[in-house]
């Protein structure tokens, strides 16, 4: 949730800022009226309380009880102005920051940088499936028949190529020296402090959902609810690392906090019907590597800025071409304040697809979670990151369609070898 002293005290920036991100501006409106009418109501409350005192004083029987009656009702007042209050506050979405391009949809997305060149080959290439189902490794027929449609099974080498990408990141996040490299290059004495490795639960509770901001009307449809036991399933591994530190207070000399999670993820995919239906693009269920960290207000964005460059030191080492974008107003997630994706060359397609995300949250989620950070000068809320590393079926697309050869084989990525038997490649 945003600031209240900011809604309250700078309303026509935050309609501004939410306009940008196609949200209702009447949103502040109602929710500063329903924060006078609350705000009010505690007054009230607190001039009854003063006066049972005095009744009290005053050996008043009759008149305590009556204005005990009185208390209650007020109460009441104030809990149902409350709960008003709150219910429009969570649904106003995080203001952008200043430097994020204005657009309505993705078309107003800007690319930053490019790195790698697409590969040009000497014969027509195949799509991921062509590749995956000649050599054996992809089955989405065989899903469909068991669990419907949007799911698939990785078999052999795909399923060995998927743990073999948990390990390189695994590695490459809790590698000191690797992430003082990358933090130098950000800040000369960035802290490097490793990740530290997750797998999380699937499931989250409905409340904590909202706390994240990553539950509401606006995203219901998306999550897959199981009644019964009044649950969801998560849509990232973000979604049960960000309330690790749930109403907490974090010292500071122990951030930043840093963790990379690892866990299946799972999306009723509902706004997307009719596109990338083949292959493993867009399914229900999917495998996913997320990174969380907790940071003091002033690191955050030059936390994003680390997250970014450990994204690109990761696709480098797979050496595979992509390009930085820059993701607009009206293309953002709610609770993010400045959002950049990497989308990489997908060669079939002849185009760049989004394959990670990294959101800068600011105080926006820690705020719903109550997590805050004890330093010398009191209690704050801390700053939050989160950002892919790897979604597993969009990288094993990317590789199986950069990699391909003519004779329909796939050349394993050099830096993955190790972790194969040092194969080369797959289809052998």
């Amino acid at each position: 949730m945003l600031d209240p002293k900011l809604l309250r005290e700078e309303s026509e920036k935050v309609k501004k800022g939410i306009a940008a991100k196609n949200a209702d501006p009447k949103l502040v409106d109602t929710f500063l009226e329903l924060d006078r009418k609350w705000r009010e109501a505690l007054t009230e409350l607190e001039n009854w309380r003063s006066e049972q005192k005095k009744l009290s004083a005053a050996r008043d029987v009759e008149g305590g009880k009556r204005n005990k009656e009185t208390i209650k009702e007020v109460e009441a007042k104030v809990t149902e102005l409350e709960k008003e209050r709150d219910l429009v506050w969570m649904q106003i979405p995080n203001i952008p920051d200043e430097d994020v391009p204005v657009g309505k949809d993705e078309s107003g997305n800007k690319a930053i940088r490019n790195w790698g060149e697409p590969k040009k080959f000497g014969f027509e290439p195949k799509d991921h499936m062509t590749l995956g189902e000649s050599l054996g490794i992809i089955d989405t027929e065989k899903a469909s028949k068991i669990a419907g449609s949007r799911f698939n099974y990785l078999l052999g080498d795909a399923a060995k190529m998927e743990y073999a990408i948990v390990q390189l990141v695994f590695q490459t996040l809790t590698d000191t020296e690797i992430l003082k490299t990358i933090a130098e290059k950000i800040e000369p004495g960035y802290s490097a402090k490793p990740f530290i490795p997750v797998v999380p639960p699937v499931m989250i509770r409905p409340e904590v959902f909202r706390r994240m901001g990553r539950l509401g009307p606006d995203t219901e449809e998306e999550r897959y609810y199981i009644p019964k036991d009044d649950l969801y399933l998560i849509g990232s591994a973000e979604h049960t690392l960000g309330p690790l530190h749930m109403d907490e207070i974090l010292e500071e000399k122990n951030l930043p906090i840093r963790y990379i999670g690892f866990s299946t993820s799972f999306r009723r995919e509902s706004g997307s019907y009719g596109k990338d239906v083949k292959g493993i693009l867009r399914v229900h269920q999917f495998d996913k590597l997320e990174m969380e960290s907790f940071t003091s207000p002033e690191d955050s964005r030059k936390e994003q800025d680390f997250i970014v460059a450990i994204q690109e030191y990761l696709m480098q080492a797979l050496i595979l071409p992509y390009q930085v974008v820059a993701i607009c107003t009206g293309d953002m997630g709610g609770p993010d304040r400045r959002q950049v994706d990497i989308e990489t060359w997908m060669p079939f397609q002849n185009r760049y697809r989004e394959t990670h995300t990294s959101d800068l949250m600011g105080d926006y989620q820690a705020r719903r979670l109550n997590t805050k950070v004890r330093r010398k000068t009191g209690t704050e809320l801390v700053h939050m990151n989160d950002a892919t590393a790897f979604a597993i079926g969009r990288i094993l697309i990317a590789i199986l369609e950069n990699y391909q050869t003519a004779e329909g084989k796939v050349r394993v990525p050099e830096v993955l070898r190790k972790y194969l038997g040092n194969k080369e490649f797959i289809g052998e």
